[in-house]
């Protein structure tokens, strides 16, 4: 029981877990009834978003009914709420009574725009008046937790970042709520929302318009001329051969001449090694070795980052600050799985480069690290993750890997050939992916090239080669993570990716849900690791005429005033105007667009779109090997269009049919299981 005189700080963790972890660090051990107490300190804790911002019939009644009439829905003022749930309004109220008696408020919660987000609203709700502190740690170690209370924070010095965390509620809000009511209200079928959403709906435009590219995909058949000489393969420098006649003529002109090297270059060079993980990284890397989604491994990163293992996820930078640095060696130190490789680098001045430390690219937090604490009672997939971190960080302080490129040209007759080879000399820190998980052994080494004289000729063995050009690739999570970050902007190059993170689409801690939201709306689907757009998906897209509301690189300058409200060089208010008037000028188009009929998705695969044929209603997608069909005729009787759209909705046609004969007994046709038409039994319901 604290002494009524004596000054308390109450602390607000994001969740139970966390709250526990820094109530045992400061001292406050006694377990109260939503809260630890001792030390001085009270330490409570939210549990996701105790408060949310107010929904339309809270501002007033008639915006509770959907109504084009009312649209677009604009507050004066935004308002905050309690969620309506019993734990929440109790956790809420045991908060609120803790922070009109504290003396001093610090916030503990999440080290991130939501999280800082989730606790405003919160003391707003409560009515904090006390002065406000602010933990500021990027892992959950006894040590981290110690030293970020010896450094707390002014809590006014995050206000930029709870106004960008309040315009990016507010925008959602704004355009989510209006848009989808204004989509679902003129365009959709009985009983169907159309869900938008200021970021959801540029993704789901990357996604779609992939999908139109490989639908409207015709293959083409090439020719390539290819050689063998000296048991090396030489391409022809022409590349693509556009007939076969023209390809058999080449091959003619070049059968039986002798093939001539014009030059033969080696040249050693250096290989950086990949940058340390950022979330968006670490959840490509993730996809692309061990299948897992972005939000499968966003979950088991921050399950980590909880135990204490790894340093905050929900980061986009690759870099570590300076003062990481002096820590290093001691981290080494604790891998005691990773001794193999950690044991080179100990004893001796461990490796500074810049493209590993550097305080201007580090913002509020650094790169994803391990902090040295030993694992145990992970998760074998958590395991891998964890693997993916550790190495990663491990071999940044590796020298570079030495390789060999080489490169020889040749010709036959005045035809040119060319052939490049790659060796790794000395692995450098490739030696840290030996036995990674994931890997197939020396997948990076190619075949020892033969030492080639400039002048030399001799027999070579040509053949061409007819293909078939190929399709634009389906995106994976992994390729849609990196379009997302890039605006849609195809980005190989790391440091150019860097740049262009300002602006991404949708936060590195968002876009695994948003993924998991158009999967779960059904406007995408997954084939293994293809992201297919669905018939609803490409329908919704195709009802959007407004460019602002599907266009990745607009929406990756809204992600850019966010972030510069963040900064403090961008206003709230003139980000919150430029929305309104974009919703403003959306509602009006809208209202006035001619509407167009929705497709009807197969109930079979969830993908497609029944297509009339000549004899029945079929899937689209028969080429992937989905046959739904509803015929026309069944038992004599024709279906209507009616029946068909029942069927596909409630599993039984709209009208009854007579199929005894000599009877006034009538059936519904019904869908069965197997996806086939049946007579169901007689029932009550009115023809």
């Amino acid at each position: 029981m604290y002494d009524l005189g004596e000054i308390m700080k109450l602390c607000i963790a994001e969740k139970p877990s966390v709250a526990k972890d820094i109530a045992e660090v400061i001292g406050a051990k006694t377990k109260k009834n939503g809260y630890w107490e001792g030390n001085g300190y009270w330490v409570s804790w939210t549990f996701g978003h105790l408060c949310t911002l107010k929904e339309p019939h809270d501002y007033t009644e008639k915006w509770k009914p959907w109504n084009l009439d009312t649209l677009p829905m604009i507050p004066s003022k935004f308002g905050i709420k309690v969620m309506d749930n019993a734990g929440v309004m109790n956790q809420f109220n045991i908060i609120q009574d803790l922070v009109s008696k504290c003396d001093e408020v610090i916030n503990c919660g999440d080290a991130g725009q939501e999280g800082e987000l989730i606790q405003r609203w919160v003391l707003t709700k409560a009515k904090n008046d006390k002065p406000l502190k602010r933990l500021w740690i990027s892992s959950l170690t006894e040590e981290a937790i110690k030293e970020g209370f010896k450094n707390l924070q002014d809590g006014n010095k995050y206000n930029n970042l709870y106004a960008a965390g309040a315009s990016r509620a507010i925008g959602d809000w704004i355009l989510g709520m209006n848009a989808t009511r204004l989509f679902t209200l003129k365009f959709a079928s009985k009983g169907q929302v159309l869900s938008i959403g200021r970021v959801q709906t540029p993704t789901l435009a990357l996604i779609v318009e992939r999908q139109l590219e490989i639908n409207n995909f015709k293959s083409e058949n090439f020719w390539e001329i290819k050689t063998i000489y000296r048991d090396t393969e030489f391409a022809c420098t022409l590349g693509k051969i556009e007939t076969s006649e023209k390809g058999s003529e080449l091959l003619t002109k070049i059968t039986d001449e002798p093939f001539e090297v014009l030059s033969y270059e080696q040249k050693e060079g250096n290989e950086s090694h990949p940058q340390l993980f950022d979330l968006t990284s670490l959840q490509v890397e993730c996809n692309k070795r061990f299948g897992f989604s972005a939000e499968e491994t966003l979950n088991m990163t921050q399950g980590l980052y909880e135990k204490k293992l790894v340093t905050y996820p929900r980061v986009d930078t690759t870099y570590l600050s300076d003062d990481i640095y002096p820590k290093v060696e001691d981290i080494l130190s604790k891998l005691a799985h990773y001794k193999t490789y950690t044991t080179p680098l100990l004893g001796k001045k461990i490796r500074k480069s810049k493209r590993v430390f550097d305080d201007k690219k580090v913002t509020d937090h650094h790169a994803i690290i391990p902090t040295g604490i030993t694992p145990s009672g992970i998760t074998p997939n958590e395991q891998k993750v964890y693997d993916a971190i550790t190495r990663r960080f491990i071999s940044v302080f590796y020298p570079d890997c030495k390789v060999s490129n080489t490169v020889v040209e040749g010709q036959v007759t005045d035809i040119g050939f060319r052939a490049a080879g790659r060796q790794i000399l000395e692995p450098g820190w490739r030696i840290v992916y030996e036995n990674y998980a994931g890997s197939k052994k020396n997948q990076e080494e190619e075949p020892l090239m033969p030492l080639f004289e400039v002048g030399e000729t001799g027999e070579h063995f040509p053949e061409l080669m007819e293909k078939k050009t190929k399709p634009p690739r389906y995106f994976t999570e992994a390729s849609l993570l990196r379009a997302m970050e890039t605006a849609g902007k195809q980005v190989d190059d790391e440091s150019l990716r860097d740049i262009m993170k300002e602006n991404g689409i949708g936060r590195p801690s968002t876009r695994a849900n948003i993924i998991e939201t158009l999967n779960k709306r059904n406007y995408i689907s997954k084939d293994k690791k293809r992201i297919v757009a669905t018939a609803t998906g490409i329908h919704l897209i195709s009802l959007i005429q407004n460019e602002l509301l599907k266009s990745a690189e607009l929406t990756g300058q809204w992600e850019k005033k966010l972030r510069d409200i963040e900064k403090g060089t961008y206003e709230v208010e003139a980000f919150k105007s430029e929305l309104i008037d974009m919703v403003a000028v959306l509602c009006h188009e809208v209202k006035h667009q001619f509407v167009v009929p929705p497709p009807i998705i197969c109930p079979k695969c969830n993908t497609g779109e029944l297509l009339k044929g000549k004899s029945a209603w079929g899937c689209s997608k028969w080429k992937e090997n989905c046959k739904f069909t509803i015929p026309f005729e069944f038992e004599g009787f024709i279906l209507s269009e009616m029946d068909m759209k029942s069927l596909v909705s409630n599993q039984k046609s709209h009208y009854k049919y007579p199929f005894k004969k000599n009877s006034d007994e009538k059936q519904f046709v019904g869908l069965n299981k197997s996806w086939k038409l049946v007579k169901l039994k007689e029932t009550k319901e009115a023809t």
